[in-house]
């Protein structure tokens, strides 16, 4: 297939582009720029230059492709620009014009959400997202909730459309996401800490292998499938602070409920829910199998740690 790939040179989609080439797929990818449009083709991407808000360029890239993979969010907008419904809307665009270029062709399109979270609770495949979930915005998740039902909907289009949903942590070497920020709030603080009895859960999974699970996606899902992509189950955060407090050389500590969000930030919200999350179904429906370290396993490899001179 010719693979159009929003998000290629980014976290995760800088890993399924290779993992596509080496099944023996081409890529075509977004670039926001020349610098971009150049990173892209030294990995042997044939550079489409736009962004998201370019729906034109995003509708003729999906017609002339034989599947897209969908992975751009505009992060930048949504959590540093603090308008976090302003990039679902851009994103909500994006795929409605992805979605008409492939309209009737019966070809693959895969979107990336998120995993549920319903306390106390492994979630499935079966889960909705659920208004529980803690976001930026009060409605956020629920929004990104409707981008996947949109997405989804395709299949009555005549789309092979499916939504592969990521845990929190998508960890690795060179990782600037959720787990790189608590490494830098123990370091500032001296502490590394956690809320509560440290007992609620992160699922999470491998870069590598979250990126496998989109290209399998590709290959095999069914229309109107939902998968997860998700190798730990569920990670207590007590024990991801006790990693990152041994190798810094800090104490491990709890924080207090009202003292959250001075020390953690808008990350508390996003620390605090209990979000297990299983991923049998999409292992059997598409035959997906993560083999790389788990997320305490990659934190003890000490990369997380390490600091630029």
């Amino acid at each position: 297939m010719k693979v159009f790939v929003t998000g290629a040179s980014g976290w995760i989609g800088s890993a399924l582009v290779p993992d596509l080439l080496t099944a023996g797929h081409t890529v075509s990818g977004l670039a926001r720029s020349d610098a971009s449009a150049e990173k892209l083709a030294a990995a042997g991407v044939e550079p489409v230059r736009g962004s998201l808000a370019d729906l034109g360029v995003l509708r003729e890239a999906a017609r002339a492709a034989d599947g897209v993979a969908h992975l751009a969010f505009d992060h930048d907008r949504a959590f540093a620009g603090g308008d976090f419904l302003g990039a679902i809307e851009t994103d909500r665009r994006a795929v409605t014009a992805l979605g008409e270029g492939l309209a009737g062709s019966g070809k693959p399109f895969v979107a990336a959400g998120g995993t549920p979270a319903i306390p106390g609770t492994v979630t499935t495949e079966r889960d909705a997202r659920r208004s529980a979930e803690l976001g930026p915005e009060d409605d956020g998740p629920a929004a990104r909730a409707a981008t996947d039902e949109l997405v989804l909907a395709l299949a009555d289009r005549q789309v092979r459309s499916s939504v592969v949903r990521l845990p929190r942590t998508n960890h690795g070497e060179g990782d600037q996401g959720f787990i790189a920020m608590l490494v830098a709030v123990a370091r500032e603080k001296g502490v590394s800490g956690y809320l509560g009895d440290g007992a609620n859960r992160w699922p999470a999974v491998h870069r590598l292998d979250s990126a496998h699970a989109f290209r399998l996606a590709l290959e095999k899902a069914p229309a109107g499938s939902v998968l997860h992509a998700v190798a730990d189950e569920g990670v207590a955060i007590r024990d991801i602070a006790e990693v990152i407090g041994r190798h810094l050389g800090v104490p491990t500590a709890p924080v207090a409920p009202q003292d959250a969000f001075g020390h953690f930030g808008w990350l508390a919200a996003i620390l605090a829910p209990d979000q297990p999350s299983s991923a049998e179904l999409t292992k059997r429906l598409i035959g997906w199998e993560p083999g790389r370290p788990g997320l305490l396993a990659d934190l003890e490899q000490g990369h997380y740690f390490r600091q630029e001179a």
